[in-house]
Protein backbone atom coordinates (compact mmCIF):
# COMPACT_ATOMS: atom_id res chain seq x y z
CA UNK A 1 0.00 0.00 0.00
CA UNK A 2 1.22 3.13 -1.05
CA UNK A 3 2.18 5.83 1.48
CA UNK A 4 -0.50 9.04 2.36
CA UNK A 5 0.39 11.82 0.95
CA UNK A 6 -2.02 15.00 2.23
CA UNK A 7 -1.14 18.71 0.73
CA UNK A 8 -1.96 22.16 2.83
CA UNK A 9 -1.57 24.44 0.03
CA UNK A 10 -2.92 28.12 -1.11
CA UNK A 11 -4.29 28.13 -5.04
CA UNK A 12 -2.01 31.03 -6.01
CA UNK A 13 1.18 29.87 -4.39
CA UNK A 14 3.77 28.99 -7.06
CA UNK A 15 5.62 26.96 -4.86
CA UNK A 16 2.17 25.41 -3.72
CA UNK A 17 1.87 24.28 -7.80
CA UNK A 18 5.34 22.96 -8.15
CA UNK A 19 4.56 21.01 -5.60
CA UNK A 20 1.59 19.65 -6.58
CA UNK A 21 3.15 19.04 -10.75
CA UNK A 22 6.33 17.24 -8.71
CA UNK A 23 4.05 14.88 -7.43
CA UNK A 24 2.41 14.38 -10.64
CA UNK A 25 5.40 13.80 -12.54
CA UNK A 26 6.51 11.02 -10.00
CA UNK A 27 2.60 9.80 -10.29
CA UNK A 28 2.12 10.00 -6.40
CA UNK A 29 -1.59 9.87 -5.42
CA UNK A 30 -1.90 13.07 -3.03
CA UNK A 31 -4.75 14.31 -1.07
CA UNK A 32 -5.12 18.47 -1.55
CA UNK A 33 -6.83 21.02 0.04
CA UNK A 34 -6.06 24.63 -1.29
CA UNK A 35 -6.76 26.41 2.43
CA UNK A 36 -7.26 29.94 0.48
CA UNK A 37 -10.72 28.37 -1.21
CA UNK A 38 -12.55 27.14 1.43
CA UNK A 39 -15.74 28.58 3.21
CA UNK A 40 -14.69 30.60 6.14
CA UNK A 41 -15.63 27.67 8.65
CA UNK A 42 -14.06 25.07 6.51
CA UNK A 43 -10.85 27.18 6.82
CA UNK A 44 -10.78 27.73 10.02
CA UNK A 45 -10.48 23.81 10.64
CA UNK A 46 -8.00 23.65 8.00
CA UNK A 47 -5.90 26.06 9.49
CA UNK A 48 -6.20 24.49 12.66
CA UNK A 49 -4.75 21.64 11.33
CA UNK A 50 -1.83 23.11 9.72
CA UNK A 51 -0.83 24.73 12.76
CA UNK A 52 -0.70 21.69 14.91
CA UNK A 53 2.22 20.35 12.48
CA UNK A 54 3.51 23.38 11.47
CA UNK A 55 3.44 26.39 13.86
CA UNK A 56 4.52 28.96 11.15
CA UNK A 57 1.53 28.19 8.76
CA UNK A 58 3.12 28.51 5.57
CA UNK A 59 2.86 26.51 2.66
CA UNK A 60 2.80 24.50 0.71
CA UNK A 61 2.31 21.90 4.02
CA UNK A 62 3.23 18.08 2.71
CA UNK A 63 2.44 15.42 5.10
CA UNK A 64 3.96 11.81 3.92
CA UNK A 65 3.02 9.40 6.11
CA UNK A 66 4.19 10.48 9.95
CA UNK A 67 6.33 12.81 7.83
CA UNK A 68 6.00 16.84 7.67
CA UNK A 69 7.43 18.85 4.90
CA UNK A 70 6.96 22.55 5.10
CA UNK A 71 8.06 24.21 2.00
CA UNK A 72 8.91 22.49 -1.81
CA UNK A 73 11.77 20.55 -1.18
CA UNK A 74 12.54 18.14 -3.50
CA UNK A 75 15.04 16.09 -1.91
CA UNK A 76 12.77 15.37 1.18
CA UNK A 77 9.61 14.46 -0.74
CA UNK A 78 11.64 12.25 -2.60
CA UNK A 79 13.38 10.46 0.58
CA UNK A 80 9.79 10.47 2.77
CA UNK A 81 8.53 8.29 -0.42
CA UNK A 82 11.54 6.04 -0.48
CA UNK A 83 12.75 7.63 -4.01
Amino acid sequence: MATPVKLYTLSTCSHCKAAKQFLRDLNVHYECTDVDLLDTLEKAAAMQEVRKINPQCSFPTIIIGERVIVGFREREIKEALGQ
